[in-house]
């Protein structure tokens, strides 16, 4: 457990502002599933190798067990932290890589795919053609998505 004394930090969740008073290095991991209620994002190693717990930090995947709170939360702009809860599409459904995700049967057992999903929305962001090398590079932290299928290496195009 932390020594530092919680404090107030704004944090914007999926659009929305949120309050919490939290130890300040406390995971925003914990803070996510804990003080927000939002447990899409999921405990797996504890050390930002399986990728379960990967969310968007303003479009960038980051590994949220590893991830202190009060880095992503400031007084003057706290950045843009997006779960797979908040993840949607332009019409407000599914967002295309969640689309694409059920089309090409991806989905496995379950418990990282949150994290796989963000991770393909922020190497599409970035890199909007990607070619195989990129693919590998970007989903090589999310381990499952390297499985049997390889189901991402597919160019949907629904993508």
């Amino acid at each position: 457990m932390s020594s530092q004394p919680a404090v107030p930090l704004v944090l914007q969740v999926n659009g929305l502002r949120r309050n919490v008073t939290v130890e300040p290095d406390m995971p925003l991991l914990w803070v996510l599933r804990e003080e927000l209620g939002l447990t899409g994002a999921k405990y797996g190693c504890g050390i930002a190798r399986c990728g379960a717990c990967t969310v968007l930090v303003n479009g960038v995947a980051r590994r949220s067990c590893v991830t202190p709170v009060d880095s992503v939360a400031t007084k003057a702009k706290p950045m843009h932290v997006t779960t797979i809860e908040g993840l949607k599409g332009k019409d407000g459904g599914l967002h295309p890589v969640q689309e694409a995700w059920l089309a090409e049967n991806v989905p496995q057992c379950g418990y990282c795919q949150a994290g796989q999903v963000l991770a393909a929305v922020a190497l599409l962001c970035a890199n909007p053609k990607p070619e195989k090398e990129d693919v590998d590079l970007a989903m090589a932290g999310n381990p499952a998505a390297a499985e049997p299928t390889r189901a991402s290496e597919r160019r949907s195009p629904r993508w």
